[in-house]
């Protein structure tokens, strides 16, 4: 088995995780750390014995001994890099969101789909919990009737100096916003795809307790359609006095299940006994969760997405999650900034 030379853009806040996941597998290099901080890229190769480090990530994609790149930098930067990756001939798998504007999602997609022969996945790990697959499972054999309503909620609290601790953060060209695209935006995917995806969306937002700090939103709510024809809602805020709550509901005609904290809190059927059935079948479903690296709320599917990605490079079919499929979810959340500026609703394309 040839190996898998890796190499890691952007060695910040999330590259630890990443690079734990790939040491972790066998016939997987870390190759090259790349960083336009010196000091971070030798960092994460002294941590994690990376032989290479680089300040320009085309030097690393000149490199003869890189496979793929984890894209691990800011938002602003990913289409960018993405692009370069893959029209060098390397597979790429890229930090959320995909890109903070809709011409760079664009241009992650059509670069993929002009190289059909490379790996190009985005990262999305609760889709990897066992919890989250059983529901969607649940939800599209019609385990819980006709679905009426589905809605995700995120409630944690980031600081001024959160903010100003990287100068992309809270800002409109760097970051694209703030908690919907950076926080809430694994919930919102998470409601997106286990409920089969959303064809349009009306939002609002503002700014409630960082005037000064930052110029995007901290507050926000949206109504949405699916593309079953229910109907459901996004809240979100970072200046609860809540560390990290989140929750996620799916309401049918013939039960409804509530996940909070990654749990599942409330499972409710007309059919007492077949409500009794899936409860166990989810508390199953949570018990084979296997805790991942970096903070708690990452979840643990970060491993389980990064193994999926090399497996799919070495036999060269498409990752679980493609750019495509990732693109959906930035292109929903793009569309309820796009409401808020246009006080209208917004029609969401289909790409996967």
């Amino acid at each position: 088995m040839n190996p898998v030379r890796v190499g890691i853009i952007g060695c910040g806040v999330i590259a630890p995780t990443h690079a734990s996941a790939y040491r972790e597998l066998p016939g997987v290099q870390l190759t090259w750390a790349c960083d336009l901080v010196a000091e971070r890229a030798r960092k994460l190769a002294a941590d994690f014995a990376i032989p290479q480090t680089a300040c320009n990530f085309r030097r690393l994609l000149r490199a003869p001994d890189v496979d793929l790149v984890s894209v691990c930098t800011d938002h602003a930067s990913h289409a960018r890099i993405a692009v370069a990756a893959l029209q060098a001939g390397r597979h790429v798998l890229c930090e959320k969101v995909l890109a903070h504007r809709s011409s760079g999602v664009d241009a992650i997609v059509n670069a993929a789909a002009a190289r059909p022969d490379r790996v190009c996945g985005g990262v999305f790990q609760h889709r990897f919990e066992p919890l989250n697959r059983r529901v969607r499972a649940l939800i599209a054999e019609g385990a819980l009737g006709v679905m009426l309503t589905a809605s995700a909620r995120l409630r944690c609290l980031r600081t001024n100096a959160y903010y100003a601790g990287d100068a992309w953060r809270g800002t409109w060209a760097r970051e694209g916003g703030s908690v919907l695209i950076n926080q809430a935006i694994h919930y919102i995917d998470a409601l997106r795809w286990i409920m089969g995806g959303v064809s349009e969306v009306c939002g609002v937002h503002a700014n409630r307790t960082h005037a000064g700090a930052i110029e995007t939103e901290d507050t926000a709510a949206a109504s949405v359609v699916f593309c079953s024809g229910a109907v459901g809602t996004i809240e979100a805020t970072c200046s609860s006095h809540n560390g990290w709550e989140s929750a996620l509901f799916f309401q049918g005609d013939q039960g409804a299940i509530e996940i909070f904290n990654d749990r599942p809190a409330r499972v409710d059927f007309k059919d007492a006994a077949r409500g009794e059935q899936i409860r166990a079948d989810l508390d199953a479903a949570t018990r084979d969760t296997i805790e991942g690296p970096g903070k708690a709320y990452y979840g643990a599917g970060h491993p389980a997405q990064i193994a999926d990605v090399v497996d799919a490079v070495r036999t060269g079919r498409p990752p679980f999650v493609t750019a495509a499929s990732a693109a959906e979810t930035a292109d929903l959340v793009l569309g309820i900034y796009r409401s808020m500026r246009t006080g209208r609703r917004v029609t969401l394309p289909r790409r996967a």
